[in-house]
């Protein structure tokens, strides 16, 4: 016995390859259908300067905190700085 079941229309040699031809053959054509599906960005510099306008306000505001007895001392003597 070899393991394998008796066959009413044995096939000829080399026709068991033909779907693994088949697979491989679209295999390859799908990798080339894939190969030519590749994204391409072109980078490039404008021709005209780039132009920003810009409107910019700035303002600060300074808060000095002072002790009360620091506040005292210096209103006391006035001549002190």
């Amino acid at each position: 016995m070899t393991g394998r079941p008796p066959q009413d229309h044995p096939q000829p040699q080399g026709a068991a390859l033909q779907p693994g031809i088949l697979h491989i053959g679209a295999a390859c054509l799908a990798l080339s259908l894939l190969a030519g599906c590749n994204p391409t960005v072109k980078v490039e510099a404008p021709d005209k300067p780039i132009v920003i306008n810009l409107n910019v306000k700035i303002e600060q505001e300074v808060r000095i905190r002072v002790d009360k007895d620091v506040d005292n001392l210096v209103s006391s003597n006035p001549n002190i700085f």
